[in-house]
């Protein structure tokens, strides 16, 4: 049983939008990427891009230390991923943190929430259902 905390996160796309951890809460990473010039959509306002690759790559992130303290390896292949947009992001700070609704033995169910200022006033979420192959190919 691996710590989830020795695991790669962010990915290199992730990476290239800015986003790094920020911490963990409850054994569950949180992610954080600063308003910039790279992730800025409208004048003044984060690219939806930008916040869809913030809550995928926390829904991955948080599926990834599941595994690994369970002591599974597997691919993630995306089922489907649904985001709802619910406010504009500002030219400020955004955080991002998953919860698994369900973890099977082929697939996961995972719930994200993107925020900026107040945790309970999310700018986006987001669903995702995704299918896990273990490390021989088999799902």
């Amino acid at each position: 049983m691996a710590d989830p905390r020795d695991i790669e996160i962010v990915t290199p796309y992730a990476r290239s939008l800015g986003i790094v951890l920020d911490r963990w809460e409850d054994d569950t990473p949180v992610l954080r990427v600063e308003f910039s010039d790279s992730v800025q959509g409208r004048p003044g306002a984060l690219h939806g891009g930008a916040i869809s690759g913030l809550l995928e790559t926390a829904g991955y992130g948080a599926l990834r230390a599941e595994l690994a303290r369970s002591g599974r390896v597997a691919q993630m292949k995306p089922i489907n991923i649904t985001v709802q947009f619910l406010r504009s992001g500002k030219t400020r700070p955004s955080f991002a943190r998953a919860r698994i609704v369900k973890l099977g033995r082929r697939t996961a169910n995972i719930s994200v929430e993107a925020w900026q200022d107040d945790e309970a006033k999310p700018i986006a979420s987001a669903v995702m259902n995704i299918l896990m192959v273990d490390a021989e190919g088999a799902a």
